[in-house]
């Protein structure tokens, strides 16, 4: 009988272990969600242009798994409206762009690709540049000023979130929380008069 008792109590201090290492750090973690701050938009002679960041995005665990050589994307959503009033509205622009850093562990440097930026990858043996550069867009041209109309309104939506990682299949055993250290931040909404 004592046996079968130990066996039991193990496995429940087992399931504890496991709550206390892997769900209760990721809901501490919940508190700072990743949001996008410093929102602004912006116009050049023909262009409608838009800058932002986005803040907490880079958790303890997603910091580490960087670290550890595993690619991470972020993917930034902006789509822009021609508002009448309500969240329907006729679609102008529709963007879909994405950052990408990766560490290479021989050279100890990062390496961050923003396509819709520049062709060639930022390289860095700095993380907190690194950081900055996954986390801020500017000059991300929305549309041609020739798409919109004098006096019309408009509502900007912007929204960030990590791409989900894809790791080769006998990696999915090890890592199996890796879904904790994902992070989506809500719609950002701007409303402007053109």
């Amino acid at each position: 009988m004592m046996p079968l008792f130990k066996t039991r109590m193990y496995k429940y201090l087992l399931i504890c272990l496991f709550i206390l290492n892997f769900l209760i750090p990721n809901a501490a973690f919940a508190g700072q969600k990743a949001v996008l701050t410093d929102i602004k938009l912006a116009n050049t002679r023909d262009d409608l242009l838009t800058y932002f960041n986005v803040e907490n995005a880079f958790s303890d665990k997603i910091s580490q798994a960087v670290k550890k050589g595993i690619p991470t994307t972020f993917s930034f959503y902006i789509t822009l409206y021609k508002s009448d009033g309500s969240w329907l509205g006729k679609k102008i622009s529709d963007i879909q762009i994405k950052s990408t850093i990766k560490y290479n562990s021989l050279k100890k440097e990062f390496s961050v690709i923003r396509p819709w930026k520049d062709d060639q990858p930022f390289i860095s043996q700095d993380f907190e540049k690194a950081m900055v550069l996954m986390t801020q867009v500017d000059n991300l041209k929305v549309v041609t000023l020739k798409q919109l109309f004098k006096g019309d309104k408009y509502q900007l939506r912007i929204k960030a979130e990590l791409d989900k990682v894809t790791l080769p299949l006998y990696l999915h055993y090890v890592f199996f929380f890796v879904s904790y250290w994902d992070f989506e931040t809500d719609w950002y909404l701007i409303n402007f008069t053109y």
